[in-house]
């Protein structure tokens, strides 16, 4: 099923989703297609047995954001590198938030990628001893671990873990 979208005269952004590790060769395309696009990257170190390597990697991976202009939408889907075009809705909001990511990468201050997690969001252990259960987020000001339940007893246990070990279900 296709999705609609409002229609726009104005420019608009997008999210747009890439194809694994194709984020800087969609952002080269948006560059000298001359669409306004950012891609926020950050230093990354991979160490290896008699090297190290230094290289830039996206704080989202698999997602460029673009302001593509109404009549040239169908040009960034001729690109093989781009999975789809997610509309964003909160325009105003979305400008924001982008300036306030291109503040915080422009800072030098180490960050990492974390979910937004609500209170009773089921997640599964993706990692560790506990890997394949699955429970709930109790505190999300504080989500360090899961809850995983036994409902015949209204109960549960609080088993504190990394938050690299939770995987968000649908």
């Amino acid at each position: 099923m296709a999705e609609t979208l409002p229609s726009f005269a104005e420019p608009r952004w997008f999210a747009c989703h890439t194809k694994p590790r194709c984020e800087k060769k969609f952002a080269a395309v948006l560059a000298a297609e001359g669409f306004p696009h950012y891609l926020p990257l950050v230093p990354s170190v991979r160490r290896y047995r008699d090297q190290t390597k230094r290289f830039t990697k996206p704080i989202f991976p698999g997602y460029v954001f673009a302001e593509i202009p109404p009549e040239r939408k169908n040009r960034v889907y001729q690109q093989d590198l781009l999975v789809r075009a997610i509309w964003v809705e909160d325009q105003p909001g979305f400008l924001r938030q982008l300036e306030a990511v291109r503040t915080v990468v422009a800072s030098g201050l180490e960050l990492s990628l974390h979910p937004l997690l609500k209170k009773g969001t089921r997640v599964k252990v993706a990692g560790g001893p506990l890997h394949g259960i699955e429970g709930v987020v109790d505190d999300p000001a504080n989500p360090k671990g899961v809850i995983i339940a036994v409902d015949v007893l209204q109960q549960g246990l609080l088993v504190r873990m990394p938050m690299e070990q939770l995987q968000i279900l649908p």
